[in-house]
């Protein structure tokens, strides 16, 4: 069984970072990106902007990610 592997989704609303963590924890999609629009905002809004930007740039896409294991 090969691990699983944190990418961004193909279900994009912006980058596709939440739909490719709510992928990873076999959660709905829109849960997770109402649960991170809600600690961004209780966190000064900020920090969650700034992650999210992080996470964009370094999380593989997922189309890259099957390129790789074939």
């Amino acid at each position: 069984m090969e691990p699983k592997k944190l990418t961004k989704s193909n279900n994009k609303m912006v980058a596709g970072v939440c739909a490719g963590m709510a992928e990873y924890f076999n959660l709905d999609p829109t849960v997770v990106r109402v649960a991170y629009v809600a600690l961004s905002i209780f966190s000064v809004a900020f920090p969650g902007i700034l992650l999210y930007i992080i996470l964009a740039l370094l999380m593989p896409n997922k189309e890259n990610d099957d390129i790789q294991r074939a």
